[in-house]
């Protein structure tokens, strides 16, 4: 494989670092009401979905004193 003799100038490498263009990309679109409402919306189910979820788990992390309770009053009864 042939190396090259002359050295390859890497000056560009720096030079691209401070370079800023002087083209401004475009303004950002609405959003349509149609996709405002529907991004809320998804947004609300998650939440609900999260609260939901909570709600429901937590009695089963709670811990279960009124159940030992029970049970002992049956075997006190016996």
């Amino acid at each position: 494989m042939a190396r090259r003799s002359e050295p390859v100038p890497f000056a560009f490498v720096s030079e691209a670092d401070g370079f800023r263009s002087n083209v401004t990309p475009p303004p950002r679109e609405r959003l349509s009401p149609g996709r405002l409402a529907g991004r809320s919306l998804l947004g609300l189910t998650i939440v609900a979905g999260l609260v939901g979820s909570l709600v429901l788990g937590m009695p089963a992390l709670s811990a279960d004193q009124p159940s030992r309770q029970q049970q002992n009053q049956a075997t006190d009864g016996r």
